[in-house]
């Protein structure tokens, strides 16, 4: 019985660790990408399915979040607010690449959303440098150029990580299917 209780008590610290962890990143996320989380525009994301079931939207959330807890875990000093704003618009291309009105872009759409996704963040938000590389070579080895700075590094890595767990089914997203959005959009459409 006491054996119990202690491995009870360990899951519970564990838990607790866990879900004050995520309460800090979402903290910083609001801190440093406020305006990009409340934006309209951004908010669109949530129509696009990303990978497997994941939509555009929570994929930038959990590849910013990824990026930090990156950062803290191997200790590597970075600017946190453009980590943050680049991991948060790394993907913001504005469309749905699986859509059919979309074919020639399917294809190639690893090649050339970093460069759509940086013209989009540059029209609505005013980049530093360095949100500017992050967002342009995210897809390194895809964008020939490597990234130039750290924290455009530490993004790559993460969205290669969150982007497998998604391909393969270990991080599901909100429960919504393609078919879902495009009956949602279908809808929209009609009236």
């Amino acid at each position: 019985m006491k054996g119990r209780k202690q491995t009870v008590e360990k899951r519970r610290q564990k838990y607790k660790k866990f879900f004050y962890n995520q309460r800090e990143l979402h903290k910083l996320l609001k801190q440093y990408g406020g305006d990009i989380l409340d934006s309209e525009n951004f908010n669109k994301t949530k129509e696009y399915i990303q990978h497997g079931n994941m939509t555009v939207n929570h994929h930038c959330i959990d590849v910013a979040k990824c990026s930090l807890a990156i950062s803290r875990k191997l200790r590597i000093p970075c600017n946190r607010k453009e980590l943050v704003r680049g991991a948060l618009l790394h993907d913001y291309f504005l469309y749905d690449w699986h859509d059919k009105y979309h074919r020639d872009v399917k294809n190639l759409h690893g090649f050339y959303h970093p460069g759509i996704a940086l013209r989009n963040a540059s029209k609505e938000y005013k980049l530093t440098p360095r949100e500017k590389d992050i967002i342009k070579k995210h897809m390194w080895p895809l964008t020939v150029v490597p990234p130039q700075c750290r924290e455009a590094w530490i993004v790559t890595a993460a969205d290669k990580y969150c982007s497998l767990l998604e391909t393969v089914g270990l991080h599901k997203g909100h429960g919504r299917s393609m078919g879902e959005l495009r009956k949602r959009q279908r809808a929209k459409v009609q009236y």
